[in-house]
């Protein structure tokens, strides 16, 4: 059964400007060893915090000893950086909270790259969810430089270098040493300015990735003998649209790029999860004939590019490349073996921030009745998502009062964003008893700030026709199980909406697909009600949901920002820990919200889930599990009628 989980260039570009005469440098060869992290994401330390518990799967002190050893393997070798560094998890937040940032003024993760010598860094789309000025701030104690070509200032000029000319002398293979120049030139995800529209708009802009390589790659291949772009931005070879936020491959048609480092998708390049896509060679690792890598998350891989370079009279090239990505740790079902030890004096850096955030995750807040889990979050009510909706409405109720929103009716919408997504340990699971703010972490990984958003009837049908596309299309005449989840969509994007009812029949085609293409015709979302009654298509609701949704272009309309009636400054997890704090003790409540379309016929549907959900099959009738599939996670089957 294929996982949900897991779906030559012979001589590059144009020469260099700097001219090598010598007939015996014309003959040199020289090995050049380019290693790259992306999507860190502040997980320094070998832990989750989440959990609460050490993981050998994640941490950049993990992947020190990594880079250590690639290093110590070759003559010649630089260490790069592609984005997501400063956000991501708890200790990231504990770090961005007001008086807390260090008193030495580094950054942590910025802290141990220092340690590490990168040569150079981008920067990635979650750079700015704490604010343009604690970026700055972080960004100001790197001992490396930083380049972003499509990040701009309001103005339009570079609010960082767009390339980086890095001078080193490297040692060919006969022993001689040469200087090259290796050019560097960053890029981000042009949708920072939807996702953290609070923070940067009217301060700074970004322009297509494309169009930014065009207008720099040309002036820099002149200057350089090897040209790296850091493309914070993942890989999709369906046709260019502009502004695309997984642009990589295009980049790769730029002339004059040697190599792509990629990331922002939390993938492994190269990898099966690429393989069969035209222009793309998964198992030696190209684009469009460029050598890359996408060195998964959290410090899971460093990815490596070796490249060969030939000189000639009119400069270095390169002639051969090999690329290959390494991981720290290797599964074989729920059992994780640790490939590396950690760096004992990364952990000393990081010592001091990573004890306040373990006693700042472990101060309780309050007490559970019952377990609250993500096992089934994507199979019918979730008491999860009921607890943040539940959250959301508390707190936007009173701050809407008073306005024209507040005779609205007032729903709230919440995603699974730690349903089994990319791991199978990523899942909720909070026992009844104490609950921490480690667990309201877990519960809500973002920090996301609230908003509501006005929508009518009709908005309000479309919102979760998106949401429904998270399900694979369903064949009721078909006498063999079929999987129930589309492989392509993550959960995060399905959203469910508290304060509605809704049937989702999964025999009908999608309305929505990649890029947001839409299909006219089908139509997913039946029964649509607010207390009984048929939603009108001109009927109007009040929404709280996240900024990423209220400014994304999908949810409300880029052109009628007016639809955003509430822009709160408070993050959706602190929201979460006052309303636990006032209710001091949760009994959470699910009330019914969504449940699939009835089909006509019993139909056997298969999903994937952790193991440990298999202690809740007694409360969800008609499952049971199947299997285990060898890789952390359990398949487990469900009947539809």
């Amino acid at each position: 059964m294929t996982s949900r989980r897991g779906l030559l260039r012979g001589v590059a570009g144009a020469g260099a400007a700097t001219a090598i005469g010598t007939p015996a440098l014309a003959a040199a060869t020289l090995k050049l060893r380019l290693l790259e992290t992306s999507d860190i994401h502040t997980f320094d330390e070998d832990y989750d915090y989440f959990r609460d518990q050490p993981d050998e799967t994640v941490g950049l002190t993990k992947v020190a000893s990594l880079i250590g050893a690639a290093r110590a393997e070759v003559k010649n070798s630089l260490l790069f950086d592609n984005g997501d560094i400063i956000q991501g998890n708890p200790l990231a937040d504990y770090v961005a909270l007001p008086g807390n940032f260090p008193a030495d003024r580094v950054h942590p993760t910025i802290r141990a790259m220092n340690l590490l010598n990168y040569d150079a860094a981008t920067v990635g789309n979650h750079e700015f969810n704490y604010g343009l000025e604690f970026f700055d701030s972080a960004l100001a104690s790197a001992k490396f430089p930083a380049c972003s070509a499509n990040f701009l200032h309001a103005d339009g000029s570079p609010y960082l270098k767009p390339y980086l000319i890095l001078e080193r002398t490297l040692v060919a293979d006969d022993g001689q040493t040469h200087a090259l120049k290796i050019g560097v030139i960053g890029f981000v995800t042009p949708q920072i300015m939807d996702w953290d529209r609070a923070h940067l708009e009217d301060r700074v802009q970004t322009i297509d990735i494309v169009e930014a390589a065009q207008r720099y790659v040309p002036q820099l291949r002149r200057q350089v003998d090897v040209l790296v772009a850091l493309s914070h931005s993942g890989i999709n070879t369906s046709p260019r649209r502009g502004g695309d936020e997984n642009a990589s491959f295009y980049l790769a048609a730029v002339p004059g790029i040697d190599v792509i480092f990629t990331g922002h998708s939390h993938r492994v390049f190269p990898g099966p999860d690429y393989a069969g896509l035209e222009g793309i060679d998964a198992v030696r690792g190209t684009l469009n004939g460029v050598p890359a890598v996408m060195p998964g998350f959290w410090g899971s891989h460093l990815g490596v590019i070796d490249l060969t370079l030939a000189a000639s009279g009119s400069g270095w090239q390169v002639v051969d490349f090999t690329c290959e990505t390494r991981p720290i740790a290797s599964r074989d079902g729920r059992t994780v073996t640790s490939l590396v030890a950690d760096d004992a004096a990364m952990n000393a850096a990081l010592a001091p921030e990573h004890a306040k955030t373990l006693a700042w995750i472990r101060q309780p807040i309050g007490q559970l009745n019952r377990p609250v889990n993500s096992y089934f979050a994507l199979i019918g009510d979730d008491a999860s998502l009921a607890l943040v909706n539940e959250a959301q409405t508390w707190y936007a109720r009173p701050l809407l009062a008073g306005t024209p929103a507040a005779a609205l009716p007032l729903l709230s919408a919440a995603a699974p964003f730690k349903e089994g997504y990319q791991s199978p340990d990523n899942f909720v699971d909070l026992q009844a008893g104490t609950i921490a703010i480690k667990d309201v972490a877990d519960l809500y990984m973002y920090p996301n700030t609230v908003c509501a958003v006005q929508v009518n009837g009709a908005q309000l049908r479309e919102w979760l026709e998106h949401s429904a596309e998270v399900f694979a299309r369903i064949n009721i005449n078909n006498p063999e199980p079929q999987p129930l989840l589309n492989p392509h969509v993550p959960s995060y994007v399905f959203d469910v909406i508290a304060g509605v009812t809704y049937q989702i029949d999964i025999s009908a085609p999608p309305r929505y697909g990649a890029h947001g293409k839409m299909n006219q015709n089908a139509r997913r979302i039946v029964d649509l009600r607010y207390r009984g009654v048929t939603v009108a298509d001109d009927q109007n609701f009040v929404v709280v949901t996240n900024n990423y949704r209220a400014d994304s272009g999908g949810v409300v309309p880029k052109d009628h920002p007016e639809a955003v009636v509430l822009r709160a400054p408070d993050q959706i997890r602190d929201v979460i820990v006052r309303y636990i704090l006032q209710n001091k003790t949760l009994d959470v409540a699910v009330p019914p919200v969504w449940s699939f379309a009835p089909l006509g016929a019993p139909v056997s549907v298969t999903f994937e889930s952790s193991p440990a959900a298999a202690k809740y099959l007694l409360a969800q009738p008609g499952m049971t599990r199947l299997q285990d599939n060898g890789d952390g996670y359990a398949v487990f089957g469900l009947t539809l009628t």
